[in-house]
């Protein structure tokens, strides 16, 4: 008994993992394992029954009354209306006839559509249905391959996750007490060197295997300048003046992440009234599925509050520490490997929300003891680095199987023909430029740092 008392934290862990894997909802997993062990480590006398007067408050303080977490519905909405509104389709088109004439240029569209709807939604959901239903058909009745069709919808449609305005990177933000607009600021040139990745492989894909990626016809769009240019304003000024308005007012100095949000709101009903798709059936559509989204988002934050305030109460950060130095994982280098790791291994079972919720106010307290000069030039700057690191390893959780979330939502959209082994097939090299991506941004932690040191925001 005195083992168990002494271990509550290890059990509770355990058992969250199980009945998640059991399919029961997860936030009513942690909240409901959270007070159940609250309530186990009331009997085994190590933890008192005064701590949960303090549960609800502090639900209440970290959530309920945050300013900083009211960006989350309003990037929610944003993205919904911006789904609706048609600027999409028009910018898939445009980047079609632009790219026409480099090698895989239809799969080099969609990720460039990726990044650019991923730099004014940030809803990973939103963007893999929408990428899906716009442009799977198009690359299939190009005589492209399913699966690098749907690999490249996938990866393009999760890069929304780290490019700002990130929801996740809001929710990180609040979780370590860090400015957003750091994060945000950090986030763009690990999410800008991703994508570019992902092009780089798929232009040498296509050139080595041209029968996979068939080139689009010259016969086909604008035929003259002039058709060409007003193709262009038409499809590209959209986009830019909503990334102006949330990205640039942010990086300006004119507003906060989360009056950035609002401006941003602002600014899709705009597009979606120029576009003529604004009407009172399309505002019910989206502030049902927004409100929807939001409910699931903070139910979960609520439950992974009560998780992380009892598992740390019955010792868990402590007993962690232990655990590492018991598998001879010491240094600072090696529980960051260990983190990342971890990490990507949750991917498959986990979604991003849980993983970070769950994994971050554990090991962040631990890896803050730790020196990491002169890799990174300041340790102050370390929890900035560590949770974009976090962030860009997260991205495999929405592409890994079996419980890759994007690939639940292609799957739902695409035509009967495309199985999920072709799925899992194509997100395949996808993964593993992603696991490249995090593998350089800890060499040179200056990808990074670089950004949010020339803005200021390090200062």
């Amino acid at each position: 008994m005195e083992w168990i008392a002494d271990h509550l934290s290890v059990l509770m862990f355990l058992v969250l993992t199980f009945i998640m894997f059991v399919g029961y909802p997860v936030a009513f997993v942690l909240g409901g394992v959270a007070l159940a062990f609250g309530a186990l480590g009331i009997a085994f006398d190590v933890f008192r029954p005064a701590q949960f007067g303090s549960l609800i408050p502090r639900i209440w303080g970290q959530a309920v009354q945050n300013q900083v977490l009211i960006a989350v519905p309003m990037f929610v909405f944003m993205g919904t209306i911006l789904e609706k509104s048609g600027v999409a389709d028009e910018l898939l088109k445009a980047l079609q006839v632009l790219t026409r004439r480099i090698p895989g240029g239809l799969a080099i569209s969609v990720t460039v559509m990726g990044t650019i709807m991923a730099a004014t939604t940030g809803i990973v959901g939103a963007s893999v249905i929408m990428l899906t239903l716009i442009a799977l058909p198009t690359m299939l009745e190009r005589g492209y391959s399913k699966e690098l069709s749907v690999g490249t919808i996938a990866s393009a449609g999760t890069l929304g996750i780290l490019i700002p305005p990130s929801i996740m990177l809001v929710i990180m933000g609040d979780l370590m007490t860090l400015s957003v607009g750091t994060l945000f600021t950090a986030a763009i040139l690990p999410g800008l060197l991703l994508a570019g990745i992902y092009l780089v492989y798929i232009c040498i894909y296509a050139a080595l295997n041209p029968k996979m990626a068939p080139p689009l016809s010259s016969a086909e769009g604008p035929q003259n300048a002039s058709e060409l240019l007003r193709l262009v304003l038409r499809s590209f000024l959209p986009p830019a003046f909503l990334i102006f308005v949330v990205l640039g007012s942010i990086f300006g100095g004119w507003a906060t992440p989360t009056e950035a949000g609002g401006t941003g709101c602002a600014g899709a009903l705009l597009l979606a009234w120029w576009n003529k798709r604004l009407n009172l059936k399309m505002l019910n559509q989206v502030i049902e599925s927004s409100a929807l989204t939001n409910a699931l988002v903070f139910f979960i934050i609520f439950g992974a509050t009560l998780f992380s305030f009892v598992f740390r109460a019955l010792g868990g950060d402590d007993l962690v520490i232990e655990l590492l130095k018991a598998a001879g994982i010491d240094s600072g280098w090696e529980i960051l490997i260990f983190v990342m790791a971890l990490v990507f291994i949750m991917g498959f079972f986990f979604d991003f929300l849980e993983i970070c919720l769950i994994v971050l106010p554990i090991f962040a307290p631990i890896l803050l003891k730790v020196d990491f000069t002169p890799h990174i030039a300041e340790n102050k700057d370390f929890m900035v680095w560590f949770v974009i690191l976090v962030a860009v390893n997260l991205q495999s959780a929405f592409l890994t199987p079996p419980f890759g979330f994007a690939l639940f939502y292609m799957k739902a959209t695409v035509p009967p023909s495309v199985t999920m082994g072709h799925i899992y097939r194509g997100i395949v090299p996808f993964v593993a430029l992603q696991v490249l991506t995090v593998a350089i941004c800890m060499i040179w932690p200056e990808v990074i740092l670089y950004l949010p040191r020339e803005f200021g925001f390090l200062d």
